[in-house]
């Protein structure tokens, strides 16, 4: 497996700083959207989009570049800040989020962003729609590797599980989707509303090879990426333990935050809190 520097992590450490700081920016600044499950996967996405996911932003209709789905779409907001930041199109787009005339919609459109694979919206469709693409990517003797990035919350739909079947029964090996567990959904604690446990026997049982990682170390993300391109027999998810609003203290573990954007008071601390996580 590759080796990863200590000088490539902390830079992966930065640029997850400056995606949760470019996701709450644009939050703010809409008042709208939804911080918590944004500031939660920023070093996943950070890992995807910095490290493993073979792009060109020059070409974001590369026939063999990974794909990526945001399953829990309503965390666009940082998912338009890594593809902004990679250069997929200008940072200064991120100002104009929500706008009816802008290309960055509440929800990820493929028809109108580049950098988008595929539309989310409705919750627990990206495993199935995974599965599609990397049969796709199969038939066609193509290369790429298909992400998905799933909440816990929407792990609680049934299609969620049949197209984790599919993609066990079809051996699609070049399918890895990774679970933002952060134990916190809508109107409370996950394992309150609709418990998932045991969740990582319930996905060994559909016949996936699992991993768990802390989902805020760089490093584990890192080779939790990696591990999964030597498994060749089956799909797999990577559980990334998270936390919730991670990196803004009044945030943190507070279902309250799933969807209320901060005012200019809690914004100015978050932002204050977030330029302290610098190394």
């Amino acid at each position: 497996m590759p080796y990863h520097t200590e000088e490539e992590t902390l830079a992966l450490e930065e640029r997850a700083r400056e995606l949760r700081i470019d996701s709450l920016a644009m939050i703010h600044a809409r008042q709208a959207g939804h911080p918590g499950g944004s500031l939660s996967v920023a070093e996943v996405m950070a890992a995807l989009f910095f490290s493993k996911m073979r792009l060109d932003p020059k070409r974001p209709d590369w026939t063999e570049r990974d794909r990526f789905i945001l399953s829990k779409g309503h965390a666009s907001a940082i998912l338009y800040a890594a593809l902004a930041r990679r250069g997929f199109f200008p940072r200064k787009d991120l100002e104009q989020w929500g706008e009816l005339p802008c290309h960055l919609q509440g929800h990820p459109d493929r028809l109108k962003t580049p950098g988008v694979d595929m539309n989310s919206g409705i919750l627990g469709h990206g495993v199935a729609i995974g599965a599609g693409l990397a049969t796709v990517a199969r038939m066609n003797g193509l290369s790429y590797r298909v992400y998905v990035v799933l909440g816990d919350g929407e792990c609680q739909a049934g299609v969620i599980w049949e197209g984790a079947m599919a993609a066990s029964k079809f051996r699609l090996a070049n399918l890895t989707a990774i679970l933002d567990y952060n134990d916190v959904q809508l109107d409370g604690p996950v394992h309150e509303i609709m418990p998932l446990a045991p969740l990582v026997d319930k996905w060994r049982a559909f016949n996936w090879a699992v991993l768990e990682i802390n989902g805020h170390d760089v490093r584990q993300v890192l080779e939790a990426l990696d591990a999964v391109e030597e498994i060749h027999d089956r799909p797999s998810v990577i559980v990334a333990h998270t936390t919730k609003g991670k990196g803004v203290s009044y945030m943190e573990n507070d279902c309250h935050w799933h969807g209320v954007p901060p005012n200019d008071e809690q914004w100015a601390q978050a932002l204050a809190e977030l330029k302290e996580t610098r190394r």
